[in-house]
């Protein structure tokens, strides 16, 4: 015989479990697998039957390569303008040397400009072989020395260098050349043995137009420029 606590638990057993089954119901095989938070993303890394991409999760599959950006057609803009000689020159150097920008070459030409005259003036040849190239030193240098066997001194002072212009870019072979037009405003003198002026006016400023070419040899690992033609400019 079963005492009355056997009776009462086995009931309340009886009861759990029917509810249990009320809740979550019977397995019949037709019941939806757990729900799985990675298998979308499992789904978009699986590539499709002979598909060689592989779409990241989120990310949708590129569907062309990117093209380059196209070269801007105002890259010279305030230098030179468009189809003219010295932009296609100036490319024809930007091409071939990817460091060449023509805003630093006008700021170092405007600073070899002043060096030059300077130097020209204390006839100071070390610095001015430097600076230039075989054939324009040699006739720096010949006029310096004429100048010294006269006993003659020049003074050079710039008040100014109000512009300095592009006017001209090639590239030959590889050396590269770029011709800039110079205005300035300066004042020079030049005295005799005893001092006494000859020419210039110390009190005057005087504007000066130089053209000058620059040339640089673009296979060197040099990368100073040097001064390889001049002329006065009008």
């Amino acid at each position: 015989m079963f005492d009355i606590y056997t009776i009462i638990f086995l009931a309340l057993a009886v009861f759990i479990f029917l509810r249990l089954r009320s809740v979550l119901g019977q397995r019949t095989g037709r019941e939806r697998p757990p729900y799985d938070p990675y298998s979308s993303a499992r789904d978009a890394m699986r590539p499709a039957p002979g598909d060689k991409v592989v779409a990241l999760p989120g990310r949708a599959p590129d569907t062309q390569k990117s093209s380059e950006p196209a070269e801007p057609v105002d890259r010279w803009k305030g230098i030179a303008e468009n189809g003219s000689a010295l932009a296609s020159g100036l490319d024809a150097i930007a091409r071939e040397d990817k460091s060449f920008d023509p805003k630093h070459f006008v700021t170092g030409s405007r600073a070899a400009y002043d060096m030059i005259v300077t130097a020209f003036a204390a006839g100071d040849r070390r610095q001015l072989k430097n600076l230039l190239g075989r054939e324009v030193y040699d006739g720096f240098e010949a006029a310096i020395k004429e100048r010294e066997q006269r006993g003659e001194t020049v003074e050079s002072r710039f008040v100014a260098i109000d512009k300095a212009d592009l006017t001209g870019a090639e590239l030959r072979g590889k050396t590269a050349q770029v011709t800039v037009r110079f205005h300035s405003q300066l004042i020079s003198v030049t005295r005799d043995k005893q001092g006494a002026v000859i020419d210039g006016n110390p009190d005057k400023v005087t504007d000066v137009t130089d053209v000058w070419t620059f040339a640089r040899d673009i296979t060197s690992r040099d990368p100073n420029w040097k001064l390889v033609a001049t002329e006065a400019g009008q």
